[in-house]
């Protein structure tokens, strides 16, 4: 959660300064944040087909089949982000026309966007890094590096962002430089916090990490069919469910952008502030994954079900009180966020729309991650796709027509309600956890135990 906590503070950080600029400004990067969403979440899913294998490894005492792992998911990595990032750089100029912006924020928009691709590599290499140390138990390095990324992004940002600035303090004037590039600059202050992160992150995972020291023995970093196969047989459900739910996302923002830029700038600074209150369910969903991942590997069904009913009984009941605070404190929130009086005002209302969600979001986020932790993504990946177009986007495009983004917002909080509750009947009432161990004999309590 700190490590989620200290990723969220950095995303505070970005909409708060950006704010500052005006409503054109804000409104240029979030109409393409939902399509950044996209491209970060499939190389973020495709790294999770490595880690997984990694906290099965570990957890079957397997540490040179996950030091293999490893090798062969940074070569993977590296082509796959560097395929994606093409892709992204191709159509970033006329993206924003596709969404329907306006000539006003269309040019700032790509050059947000190309920014962020263009990077893709590290910021993918970033997140193989922190997936495998969690999914060997070791949480501290990956939140410690989250907060000193928070840090950085905070400095480079200031520093590219705004202009020069001089302080009178008393006797003397206190001079800071500014590259004044505006929202250029808040893409470059990110991405540089990002790429030194994702270094360090690397160099501990390769180098310090007992488990995974990849150069403590000779091994190919050359993929290999049995891994490769069996890392898109986990990650290509997630990443297909990643690009299908970041692709309702873009239709959403299609459906904001006629709404004018006010509404297109609320809506991005309340995802934004809605973060902070889910971030306790993504973060419980990481440890849920290794939790149950290395379970899995070890051969303990009925562990990996006490784990799976733990976490998510945990991440709701946080959630919960995250939503009641959100719900309450709606207007500090976007305060922080943006000095813009109308943004701010729809803002808050639509985070008290959602409030009322959270309880059923944490459980489709940390049971999702539970599922994850078994290898099983296909079906919840269906749930999920499922949930979000048959629900969301039809209802959305109804109510926006009458009811403006707070029309949108409402649908965002019944499909959520609606997602969390077909994730608890799987996670109650099915025997996911049983499943694909071999080797097992059955105990008295009907569970496989090795």
């Amino acid at each position: 959660m700190l490590a989620q906590l200290s990723s969220i503070a950095m995303q505070y950080i970005d909409a708060s300064m950006v704010g500052r600029l005006g409503a054109d400004d804000s409104a240029s990067i979030g109409l393409v944040s939902t399509s950044l969403w996209l491209f970060w979440g499939i190389c973020s899913a495709m790294t999770s087909g490595y880690s997984v294998q990694v906290a099965h490894c570990v957890g079957a005492r397997d540490d040179e089949g996950a030091r293999k792992v490893l090798r062969e998911g940074i070569t993977s990595s590296l082509i796959f982000s560097i395929i994606t990032a093409i892709i992204g750089i191709a159509i970033a100029f006329p993206l924003p026309h596709w969404l329907g912006g306006s000539e006003t924020i269309c040019p700032k928009s790509s050059l947000y966007f190309i920014v962020f691709v263009a990077a893709l590599p590290l910021l993918t290499l970033n997140y193989l890094g922190c997936g495998v140390l969690r999914c060997v138990g070791n949480m501290k390095v990956p939140s410690i590096l989250s907060g000193m990324m928070c840090a950085l992004d905070c400095i480079l940002n200031f520093l590219l962002i705004f202009p020069t600035h001089h302080y009178d303090l008393g006797t003397f004037t206190l001079t800071i430089p500014g590259a004044d590039l505006g929202v250029l600059g808040a893409a470059l202050g990110t991405v540089g916090a990002e790429a030194i992160c994702a270094a360090v992150v690397m160099y501990y995972a390769c180098v310090r990490q007992p488990e995974l020291r990849i150069f403590r023995s000779k091994g190919s970093f050359r993929p290999t069919r049995f891994i490769t196969r069996k890392a898109a047989s986990i990650s290509a459900p997630m990443t297909l469910e990643h690009g299908v739910i970041c692709g309702a996302q873009i239709a959403i923002t299609m459906i904001v952008a006629p709404l004018g830029i006010v509404a297109i700038a609320a809506n991005a600074f309340a995802v934004t502030a809605e973060s902070l209150c889910y971030m306790p369910g993504y973060g419980i969903g990481d440890a849920a994954t290794a939790l149950t991942g290395q379970s899995h590997g070890a051969g303990r069904p009925r562990l990996v079900r006490q784990f799976g009913f733990m976490s998510v009984g945990l991440g709701m009941a946080i959630m919960s009180v995250m939503g009641v605070l959100m719900y309450f404190f709606a207007t500090d929130i976007m305060s922080v966020i943006t000095p813009v009086e109308e943004i701010k005002s729809l803002g808050a209302e639509v985070l008290r729309i959602e409030a009322f969600a959270e309880p059923m979001f944490a459980a489709s986020i940390v049971a999702y991650g539970v599922f994850v932790g078994v290898g099983q993504t296909t079906l919840p990946a269906i749930m999920n796709f499922g949930s979000i177009w048959v629900v969301r986007v039809p209802l959305a495009w109804l109510l926006a027509r009458s009811m403006g983004l707070r029309g949108v917002w409402t649908a965002m909080c019944i499909e959520l309600i609606f997602r969390g509750t077909i994730f608890l009947i799987r996670l109650l009432f099915t025997r996911w956890y049983t499943g694909g161990l071999s080797g097992t004999t059955s105990d008295s309590d009907g569970d496989s135990e090795r």
